[in-house]
């Protein structure tokens, strides 16, 4: 599958930040309580806080240097939230939003500018259909793991090690207009391909080849047209899967008919979770769900067990009284069906991998881009494109021309 006409060492490669200019680092939200697995959670939240007031309201809010309930902040791009200071707040619960907040983990936001150290407006501008985010993960030496993540949700961006990432929007502004890329970048490859290539296309090959490195993710490109069809082939069922079969409208499935399910109730409160190799199942406490291939339960983002981290981020105990602790009073059935949906993503592409470590090998190095003078990128290229006709609700009420 390699079919490249030179090796080209892994650090002759071009790093994705060249190829990628614009980026972003993660959100940090400040507070755990605005984030929860589900929906309802966050609304039962909400409902406990502008209930209090004066200290009870600002402890439970849990302040920080960026955000106290007197802060004044304008909304989130794209959310019709309050803007006036939260220490006022009596009215109802903003619709809550789909996160990535970990490697395959989705859960729900409050879209509060109010409530979130830093937003980073940029990203909620451009967010939306057909908007898609790739997640450059932190390096970790000798820990094993995809280099980098696609989500079509807006992403926390934090790597599970604790390691700092980098967010980049496939595309510069809303509606798909500007892809994310060195100006003349997928000319070039065009012309070296003979084939007209995209940014869809750039990305497929990109989810299948990056490579981590200390340096930052490195994206190796084959001498010829051959290779990088089969890596592009390759990384759109790759990233299909990674987006459940949104690319496809198709949900991922086991091949041969397999499919994993409840052998066992999850019990109301599980507080364990193991897995049996002998029989491929994923015990919780009582409950068990089978078939689990191993690819599954061994699949690893920054040297952290995707499904072990998934599983802590619904059972870590909270403080009592906090908001934190205010959560569902069983392990609701909604959970599962998500448990079993990732694993079966894990599990396809844990299989995959033999295919995409063949596409490490490299033709074109940073210097043939240097030469036809794609790289370096231009300035511009890493700032947020202008959006001078976006008009957004400031604090308290008063609306920004940006």
């Amino acid at each position: 599958m390699r079919g490249v006409t030179e090796d080209v060492r892994p650090d002759q490669s071009p790093l994705l930040d060249e190829l990628m200019p614009w980026s972003v680092a993660p959100l940090r939200f400040g507070r755990s309580w605005i984030v929860a697995p589900d929906a309802r959670t966050l609304r039962a939240r909400w409902d406990r806080l502008v209930s209090a007031g004066g200290a009870e309201r600002e402890a439970l809010f849990r302040p920080s240097r960026a955000r106290t309930p007197a802060s004044a902040v304008g909304a989130l791009p794209g959310q019709r939230t309050g803007t006036t200071r939260f220490a006022r707040e009596a009215g109802p619960c903003p619709e809550p939003v789909r996160v990535a907040h970990g490697p395959f983990d989705e859960q729900w936001l409050l879209p509060d500018h109010r409530l979130i150290d830093t937003a980073r407006p940029e990203l909620w501008r451009v967010a939306g259909e057909p908007q898609l985010f790739v997640v450059e993960q932190g390096y970790v030496p000798g820990a094993a793991g995809p280099a980098l993540l696609v989500t079509a949700a807006l992403p926390e961006g934090r790597s599970p090690a604790g390691r700092p990432g980098r967010i980049r929007p496939l595309f510069r502004r809303p509606g798909g207009r500007e892809p994310n890329l060195a100006p003349g970048l997928l000319d070039f490859l065009g012309e070296r391909y003979g084939r007209e290539v995209d940014a869809r296309e750039w990305l497929a090959w990109t989810v299948a080849a990056a490579l981590p490195s200390p340096a930052g993710c490195r994206v190796p490109l084959p001498g010829d047209s051959e290779a990088w069809a089969a890596g592009v082939a390759l990384g759109r069922e790759l990233a299909d899967v990674q987006l459940r079969g949104a690319l496809t409208g198709t949900r991922p499935r086991l091949p041969g008919g397999r499919r994993p399910y409840v052998r066992a109730a999850v019990p109301a409160r599980p507080t364990t979770m193991t897995y049996d190799s002998e029989d491929e199942a994923l015990v919780l406490d009582g409950g068990r769900i089978s078939p689990v291939p191993a690819e599954a339960w061994e699949y690893r983002v920054g040297g952290v067990r995707v499904l072990e981290r998934w599983f802590a981020q619904r059972t870590a105990p909270a403080e009592p009284g906090s908001l934190e602790a205010i959560g569902p009073a069983a392990w609701p059935q909604g959970w599962t069906s998500e448990l079993l949906d990732l694993v079966t993503v894990l599990a396809l592409l844990g299989a995959r991998e033999p295919e995409r470590a063949a596409l490490t090998a490299g033709g074109l190095g940073r210097a043939d881009l240097v030469a036809a003078g794609v790289l370096p990128a231009p300035s511009w290229s890493r700032r947020p494109a202008s959006v001078l006709d976006h008009r957004e609700e400031g604090p308290e009420g008063q609306f920004m021309l940006l």
